[in-house]
């Protein structure tokens, strides 16, 4: 039976960049609203969200709560903050960001470590490059498309 407590959604992305410039808006929105932010991620981000960060006309607090997010590869220690917020029963936001594989074994993972009566947004960000002629096939199974934009 389909976890009605789970939204997906997806993003697609050209680089590390782009995916952080759809993302954090969104990413912003929803420490607002007092959510807890889980970027499972392929490669190492904590770099170019620095650099990102710096660029932008954010509030001090705001860049240093954005900052703190394990913006790096490490998925099981991620899977154990999803776990932990999931007994919390706090609202999570998840980011699941690589290629096609990566999402699809994250995904499988996932339901192993959420408990079913939490309130979750999974964003699946695929690399556009990779997935470009399959994009309208991807998009047509998810409920929302995160673009570039603001929030």
């Amino acid at each position: 039976m389909e976890n009605i407590t789970k939204e997906k959604s997806c993003a697609f992305y050209a680089s590390d960049y782009h995916f952080e410039m759809i993302s954090l808006p969104y990413i912003s929105k929803s420490m607002d609203q007092n959510k807890k932010v889980v970027i499972l991620t392929e490669n190492d981000l904590k770099d170019t969200v620095s650099i990102l960060i710096e660029k932008m006309s954010l509030k001090k607090e705001k860049q240093e709560k954005i900052l703190s997010l394990d913006w790096n590869h490490n998925d099981l220690n991620k899977f154990k903050e999803i776990n932990k917020n999931s007994k919390e029963n706090k609202d999570m936001v998840i980011f699941i960001k690589g290629k096609q594989n990566y999402i699809q074994n994250i995904n499988k993972n996932i339901e192993k470590w959420v408990i079913d009566n939490n309130h979750v947004d999974i964003i699946d960000c695929y690399e556009f490059f990779e997935i470009e002629e399959n994009i309208e096939e991807i998009a047509k199974n998810y409920s929302k498309v995160l673009g570039t934009s603001r929030a």
